[in-house]
């Protein structure tokens, strides 16, 4: 484990609602899940710049991957997870199979969205490094952390494209919107340059 995924996972053991989720999804033994995006880099900024764990998160974005692309078969995830918790993490656990991203993906973002072969794969698609980070709390009780995109940008406060794909449609108001919350975010590329 490298220095940066140490600091991570004891960020992420420090979050008592990160936590939280981690425990009761790791028990619905979902096919390959992993809680990513803004539960994870909140926590990290949150650390570093002195503000309270859970400040600025809004859910906690859930994926997992099932080769059944139907609507019916996510329904019935979505509504388990649901079940096994208590509010207000009922209502705030995202929950999203990956392989049924390029179904929706164009519709609703405006951009191509090839199929993948994992959940993994999709953090290598996510607008920013920072954000593509997923953890999952493994049956041994360590921290698993995947980030194809390095971890140098969620801990340098650096908000930038993912350099693998064109700047999302929606970048100047995802930049807006966090350097609102997080003032010390340096931005680099894109429409804030």
């Amino acid at each position: 484990m490298s220095d940066l995924e140490a600091r991570l996972a004891a960020i992420v053991r420090a979050d008592n609602g990160l936590m939280h989720v981690l425990t009761v999804v790791r028990a619905q033994d979902l096919p390959d899940w992993r809680i990513f995006s803004g539960a994870v880099y909140q926590a990290v900024w949150n650390t570093l710049t002195g503000r309270p764990a859970g400040y600025g998160r809004k859910d906690f974005d859930l994926g997992y991957f099932d080769p059944d692309t139907s609507w019916d078969a996510e329904d019935v995830v979505i509504k388990r997870i649901a079940a096994a918790f208590d509010q207000p993490f009922a209502s705030t656990v995202e929950v999203r199979n990956q392989a049924r991203v390029p179904i929706w993906f164009p519709a609703h973002f405006g951009e191509p969205y090839d199929p993948i072969a994992c959940t993994d794969e999709a953090l290598e698609r996510f607008v920013a490094p920072a954000f593509a980070v997923g953890i999952r709390l493994e049956p041994d009780d360590t921290i698993s952390i995947a980030a194809p995109l390095g971890l140098e940008d969620m801990f340098g406060l650096i908000l930038r494209p993912n350099p693998n794909r064109g700047v999302a449609k929606d970048w100047g108001r995802v930049v807006e919107k966090l350097t609102t919350r997080w003032p010390e975010l340096t931005v680099r590329g894109g429409d804030a340059t």
